[in-house]
């Protein structure tokens, strides 16, 4: 119920900021991620963006900005969120896909998920900065 919640606050907001005509075009654009771990599959879903997702977003131009878990309520101990920033929503799908492509994350991924899924969903919300966001 909270990531909906948070979900829906998100997009009102990226949609305020989408059309307003005063403001510029973005020279990035920001890319919030949340995934919800299969049962008793968290901490390996921790372990695989500590210990090599992160870098390997590097090598295709995917910037991490941040990464956090609900601290109470029904997603904490299940729920990964993170934020991306990306130069273009173009630049976005062109990333994406070669990270997907990329030997090195197939064996990783291959590797986690030997017993199994490790994440049962995936949302992902693009965002534009508001002209009064400290990140911009």
């Amino acid at each position: 119920m909270k990531t909906r919640f948070m979900a829906a606050v998100i997009l009102v907001l990226a949609g305020y900021s989408v059309g307003r005509a005063s403001q510029p075009a973005p020279s990035h654009i920001y890319e919030l991620r949340t995934y919800t771990a299969a049962d008793g599959k968290f901490d390996a879903i921790n372990a695989r963006f500590r210990d090599h997702t992160r870098a390997i977003f590097e090598h295709h131009n995917i910037k991490s900005i941040g990464y956090w878990t609900p601290a109470e309520g029904l997603t904490a101990g299940t729920t990964l969120i993170y934020l991306l920033e990306h130069p273009s929503r173009d630049e976005a799908r062109k990333n994406w896909a070669e990270f997907s492509a990329d030997p090195e994350w197939q064996k990783v991924k291959a590797e986690s998920e030997k017993d199994g899924k490790i994440v049962t969903k995936v949302e992902s919300v693009f965002l534009t900065p508001t002209d009064y966001s400290a990140l911009k």
